[in-house]
């Protein structure tokens, strides 16, 4: 599979990226900083030089020529304004659904939030902005005729994978490694699972291949 990655620089995108090569596919991450393009390299990624906050769909969509499936792993950091965390967070993931579309592209996995939905729509606190993107950009994503999964992790480590998680509409508080979760895309991805579904994802006892199977609309 030829599988797009936006925010191809992230810590979860590197991981997907090492992981996705090692499995025999091409990863190909959207980058806006062409110094980032070595670290895609070492991880076995393809990187692209494009600005999410600065490219059309129409030209994205050709960029995403012949790609299988894309994924949304892009987010404007926590030292970001609440700006961009609208601009990029919420923007950027239906920008990519608006140029997947146009390019005939199905499959769209999209990194979501932990209790997104439950933003304060009263508040400008960065954080709640954060939420909201999220919150926003799901529910476009999931109005859209894709083969869409979204994924919403609890809590980011960076403890090595247990290769175990919990999979739920809500699993309650937790957290979760970043190559656990690299990992549970890596398994959407490749066996096509999932389609139609979000979920919240944490550490649990379930190996990640038997939660995602068990995964249903």
């Amino acid at each position: 599979m030829k599988i797009a990655i936006a925010g191809g620089h992230g810590h979860i995108a590197l991981l997907l990226e090492k992981q996705l090569s090692d499995a025999g596919h091409q990863a190909i991450a959207l980058i806006r900083n062409p110094e980032h393009a070595s670290d895609v390299l070492a991880a076995g990624g393809i990187p692209v030089q494009i600005d999410l906050e600065a490219v059309d769909a129409p030209t994205l969509a050709l960029d995403l020529r012949g790609v299988d499936a894309v994924v949304f792993a892009a987010g404007a950091g926590p030292n970001s304004t609440a700006e961009r965390k609208l601009t990029v967070d919420r923007d950027g993931a239906i920008l990519l659904a608006d140029a997947a579309e146009q390019a005939g592209i199905r499959r769209y996995v999209l990194i979501s939030a932990m209790s997104a939905d439950d933003f304060d729509p009263n508040s400008d606190d960065v954080f709640q902005v954060y939420l909201k993107a999220k919150s926003e950009a799901d529910a476009n994503v999931r109005a859209r005729d894709l083969d869409w999964t979204i994924v919403r992790p609890g809590g980011l480590t960076d403890d090595p994978p247990t290769g175990k998680v919990n999979l739920a509409t809500s699993t309650g508080r937790g957290s979760i490694p970043r190559a656990d979760v690299a990992g549970l895309i890596t398994e959407l991805l490749t066996t096509g699972a999932g389609v139609g579904v979000q979920f919240e994802a944490i550490s649990g006892d379930v190996p990640v291949r038997d939660a995602v199977s068990a995964l249903k609309p």
